[in-house]
């Protein structure tokens, strides 16, 4: 791609972002800048990537045509304040901070500019993420197809509405947090048996990671395919009944709902 593309805010989802970009191989080093407020991470970072870097957030918004703000919400409305009269007319603006939404950022830089919202998680620095994106009105199908194919560059995509960027946060965002957690928790039961943690580890990664894949490759329901896995009388029901006793679905989707109202909570304190 020719478009100069630019991070201001270093922190994860930046570094996946990126990471993704390079493994990928769309892009060259040289059409990517960053800008953090900390001058080590700056300097860090550009070495390790071989990529540009600024002194100022003004000075990168000048310069590139695709702009990525990865920054927390509250940081967010600050640096728009600060850099609204520096981006360029053509610039797609993109903010992956949950809670702010197009209208707020419309507020500080004008209707007039091109806005998008993104949630795209983790699994982006492997090439495995998964990217929600919500264009505001200004954008037409020929700037959305330059972004959505940013992100297909490293996982997949999905254009959702902004009042369900609450839901994504909830299924997508973070999920990759409770994934760690229930490989860690079978890893640990691995472990109880006489399993060293590095075999628990891979055998817990690679059956999610296959199962994964199955549901995706064979379009079949879940539920479904958990029956597949399931003889009369055997192991696997035996777990699934435990799991059933200990509330494991509705422990699922409490946990799931509590982050979905924690992202309205935090879109209404800004």
């Amino acid at each position: 791609m020719e478009q100069k593309v630019g991070f201001i805010g270093i922190g994860n989802i930046a570094i996946a972002v990126i990471s993704g970009l390079l493994k990928s191989e769309c892009i060259s080093t040289s059409k990517i800048w960053i800008h953090d407020h900390k001058s080590t991470t700056n300097k860090i970072i550009s070495a390790k990537y071989n990529i540009n870097c600024t002194d100022t957030d003004v000075c990168l918004a000048q310069k590139v045509d695709i702009l990525f703000l990865t920054l927390k919400p509250n940081t967010l409305l600050k640096v728009l304040k600060n850099i609204s009269h520096h981006i360029k007319q053509n610039t797609i603006l993109i903010s992956v901070a949950a809670g702010i939404t197009i209208n707020q950022i419309e507020q500080i830089i004008g209707n007039n500019k091109k806005i998008i919202r993104a949630m795209p998680n983790i699994n982006s620095s492997i090439g495995e993420g998964m990217t929600s994106i919500t264009p505001n009105k200004i954008l037409n199908q020929f700037d959305i197809n330059i972004i959505t194919d940013i992100f297909k560059s490293f996982g997949k995509t999905i254009i959702v509405s902004e009042e369900l960027i609450h839901s994504v946060i909830g299924i997508s965002s973070s999920a990759p947090a409770y994934v760690f957690i229930f490989i860690e928790a079978i890893a640990d039961a691995a472990v109880l048996s006489g399993m060293t943690y590095s075999q628990a580890y891979q055998c817990a990664a690679q059956a999610l990671k296959g199962s994964a894949q199955m549901l995706l490759s064979t379009k079949k329901h879940p539920g479904e395919l958990k029956n597949m896995v399931c003889s009369p009388g055997g192991t696997t029901i035996e777990a699934v009944s435990a799991l059933e006793q200990n509330n494991f679905r509705s422990a699922v989707m409490r946990a799931v709902q509590k982050c979905i109202k924690k992202s309205k909570k935090l879109s209404r304190s800004y």
